[in-house]
């Protein structure tokens, strides 16, 4: 009996040894979970841009559902939606950045559901799809307007730069906005 659990403890350690050469890329990761400055974020696609909302903005996503259009409303306000029993507003992300795109519209579009108790409304913002929630550190974010267009540096926090697993040296920019800030300023037609 003795000896199946020293065998046992030996396979463990002899495990654990392979495990710490699995590379930086798995340290970085646990890491940034660890960093004080690290942010976490929920990311989506419109057109061919990966872009980024803060995760604690956000309620819920789910799936586009029947958008009811609103007469004489801007066309960044697609509609609304009854949301288990309330009322939201839906704005399209699209519209309000003046991002074109050749691809017809997605067949699966998801909705981001803001939090009413920051947004002070109940909000859904329209997207192409929703990737996931990450988390990165600060060394990962730069901070500041990096846009020539006035209309998307007034709302943007910065850009995030992804790491690709497969190849470190290759990375994908992720624009992170600010959804306080782009409905603010939409504030009155909503």
């Amino acid at each position: 009996m003795m000896e199946t659990v020293t065998k046992a403890s030996e396979k463990c350690r002899k495990n654990r040894r392979k495990r710490r050469g699995t590379g930086s890329v798995v340290r970085k990761i646990l890491a940034r979970g660890k960093s004080g400055n690290s942010v976490q974020v929920v990311e989506f696609k419109i057109g061919k841009e990966i872009f980024a909302f803060d995760l604690f903005d956000i309620r819920e996503v789910i799936a586009g559902e029947d958008i009811t259009p609103i007469p004489e409303s801007p066309p960044y306000i697609k509609g609304i939606i009854d949301l288990r029993g309330a009322i939201t507003t839906i704005i399209d992300l699209k519209e309000i950045l003046h991002i074109t795109t050749n691809e017809e519209s997605a067949k699966n579009p998801r909705i981001i559901v803001l939090d009413q108790m920051i947004m002070g409304k109940k909000i859904g913002v329209l997207v192409q799809d929703v990737f996931s929630v990450s988390t990165y550190g600060s060394d990962e974010i730069e901070r500041g307007d990096h846009s020539t267009d006035q209309k998307i540096g007034d709302v943007m926090i910065g850009v995030i730069r992804q790491h690709q697993i497969e190849d470190e040296t290759k990375e994908k920019l992720i624009l992170w906005l600010n959804i306080k800030k782009i409905v603010e300023n939409i504030r009155q037609n909503l």
